[in-house]
């Protein structure tokens, strides 16, 4: 008797064959959705099938080979640039040894509540069971524990405790950029609350925000609040000026009720906001243009009836990624609000906070490129292609180290930012220090933006198909980039600000910029291995200076054309003399040192290249505008 006909006749005998008008069922069709636990003993029936040839797939089984997946270990001991900046500028044992402890948290406990923060995404709930109008925003139970670690970390009070001087804001965004991957998004209602301390804290701390100071900065879970900011209304986007419709009408006791909507606001589970109107005057009219905006500080409460005071959520945002984050349209019907700017200045008011934002940003758009590559590296020391593993593919390592570049200058760029602002906050910021601050915030979140897009897309692809499934929790990470290079300015509109911010200084942000630069290419002279780098940047400085010169004689429109470029010129040349600067250090690296090099291969001033091609003659709009628009002919 044949292995097969034992087999089929066992199974007869046994009462578990199925006939079809007499014919036995096909072998193939006699299938168990169970499989054995691993390392039970294989039964008889089991040894007969593989007898039968079928030794791999029987019985609902899928093979012998399992991937294993990439495993997120302590992204701050994982982090060899992150350890060796801090231990250049910050060597303080306490330091260390909290972002360790975080860094362990993260891996262990936090990262798991991100994934139901993805998972488990906020819901609007309008109605009661008997009809009454309560719009509860529920989020998931991990959302609400990210908000009580926020405040025992001090994510926020950090930075207004400042127990380290100008270096607190590093300390602090250094913790933030372990947190960000992992936080659920949480980072970005961090990001509001910082920026409305940022705001009270530069307007005054007085009454009515005294307390919502307090509660913004403060450790204890119990009294922790976090802000929204409700600015974006349907014909706004950044063009707060003109597109804000909201009123303030004033109230007796001298407060004020705000009517409108607000078509985008994000984190709308916050406990307060700052958000812009314009004042009507007795007859209802209002002032147009950002002449006509003043900023308020609203509470988010609600009455002895569970109903929102003067907020109606009209529906949650369907976004393509940030679906951790309840983002809403909301009607305000009378929201009780108090004045915080002088009429008139409300968004001369909001730059404070627009600089926290735009920072918070950038780091969050470095620490995810630091992520993905920290996965796709232990994943290369698993995945086997081709007959050896994925870090023993040369061409595989060279696409991971391009992309470890990419991260390490994006990082140091971030840093920078968050000495200067921790320079200015401390007080002893020079005037060099604080152009250099307005120069280089637009220009980090702007350039952080797109090269985040750029690694983490890259980065999906070194998993393959797995980048793509979405219960890996891969793609969430390129979703949730892309968020980067839009909120708080999108890159051209950061561009332009570039162009404002100079002319605004009168050119000195630039004057800065030349002279800081050519400071960190001095010490690093006499290091000959470096001097391909500091040849590079140099010769691009004098491109970017040459091309400045020329550019302030042809006209606004000719600048405007040029922004984007200028932009990524101004981020390239920085980001490479940074590089530059740290590999000099006593305890860089050889790996720095290639960074350095590596990065100063590239164009680092497009702009100048561009030009010599007549990328922005005025005959070009016209042409550009009729290659996007262009029709097919009749006939």
């Amino acid at each position: 008797m044949s292995v097969v006909s034992a087999l089929l006749n066992r199974r007869v005998a046994r009462g578990c064959g199925r006939l079809w008008s007499g014919v036995p069922r096909p072998l193939t069709h006699i299938r168990s959705a169970s499989v054995a636990e691993p390392g039970t003993r294989r039964s008889d029936e089991e040894q007969l099938w593989e007898a039968a040839g079928h030794p791999l797939f029987t019985r609902a089984r899928i093979g012998s080979f399992f991937q294993e997946k990439a495993v997120l270990k302590n992204p701050f001991l994982e982090d060899a640039l992150l350890q060796g900046y801090l231990r250049r500028h910050l060597p303080q044992e306490v330091v260390f040894s909290d972002l360790c402890a975080f860094g362990e948290r993260v891996a262990k406990e936090v990262d798991g509540w991100g994934r139901e923060c993805e998972v488990n995404p906020p819901r609007l709930v309008h109605f009661d069971p008997w009809g009454r109008r309560v719009d509860h925003i529920v989020t998931s139970e991990a959302w609400r524990r990210m908000k009580d670690l926020s405040a025992q970390e001090g994510l926020v009070a950090i930075g207004y405790e400042r127990s380290f001087g100008e270096w607190s804001r590093v300390y602090q965004m250094s913790k933030l950029y372990i947190y960000c991957p992992s936080s659920g998004l949480y980072t970005c209602p961090l990001a509001m609350t910082d920026g409305a301390a940022k705001v009270i804290q530069s307007i005054g701390v007085s009454w009515p925000v005294e307390e919502a100071y307090s509660r913004l900065t403060t450790r204890q879970p119990e009294l922790f609040w976090t802000s929204g900011q409700w600015m974006t209304e349907r014909q706004g986007g950044s063009d707060v000026a003109s597109g804000t419709e909201t009123v303030a009408v004033p109230q007796t006791d001298g407060s004020y009720k705000l009517h409108g909507f607000k078509w985008f606001t994000s984190a709308t589970d916050a406990d307060m906001t700052l958000t812009l109107a314009r004042v009507q005057d007795r007859m209802g009219a209002t002032a147009p243009g950002s002449k006509g905006l003043s900023l308020f500080y609203a509470e988010v409460s609600r009455d002895e009836d569970g109903r929102l005071r003067g907020i109606e959520v009209q529906r949650l945002k369907d976004k393509l990624g940030t679906r951790q984050m309840p983002t809403a349209e909301l009607l305000l019907d009378g929201l009780p609000a108090h004045r915080l700017s002088d009429e008139g200045r409300g968004v001369a008011s909001i730059a404070n906070m627009l600089t926290i934002t735009r920072i918070h940003n950038s780091v969050s758009a470095a620490s995810t490129m630091r992520r993905v590559l920290q996965l796709a590296r232990d994943y290369a020391t698993r995945r086997t292609a081709f007959g050896k593993l994925l870090k023993d593919h040369p061409l595989h390592m060279q696409t991971l180290a391009r992309m470890e570049v990419e991260t390490r200058g994006a990082f140091l760029l971030v840093m920078d930012v968050c000495r200067l602002l921790g320079r200015e906050e401390s007080g002893i910021a020079t005037q060099l220090d604080t152009h250099l601050l307005r120069l280089l915030t637009p220009v980090v979140k702007l350039y952080t933006g797109k090269q985040a897009v750029a690694v983490v897309s890259e980065g999906l692809e070194s998993f393959g198909g797995q980048g793509y499934i979405e219960d890996t929790g891969l793609p969430g990470l390129l979703r949730d980039a892309q968020v980067l290079s839009i909120w708080e300015g999108t890159t051209n509109v950061l561009s332009l600000d570039v162009l404002r911010c100079v002319a605004r200084s009168s050119g000195m942000v630039l004057h800065a910029y030349f002279t800081h630069v050519k400071s960190l290419l001095a010490g690093a002279s006499s290091v000959s291995s470096l001097a391909p780098a500091v040849k590079a940047v140099d010769g691009s400085l004098s491109e970017l200076e040459e091309f400045v010169q020329g550019a302030a004689t042809r006209g606004q429109s000719y600048l405007e054309l040029a922004a984007r470029d200028l932009a990524y010129s101004l981020a390239r040349i920085y980001t490479g003399a940074l590089l530059i600067d740290h590999a000099c250090w006593k305890g860089a690296s050889p790996s720095d040192s290639y960074a350095a090099l590596r990065w100063c291969e590239r164009d680092l001033c497009p702009v100048a290249a561009k030009q010599k091609r007549g990328y922005y003659d005025s005959r070009t709009p016209p042409l550009d505008a009729a290659l996007v628009c262009d029709q097919p002919t009749e006939g």
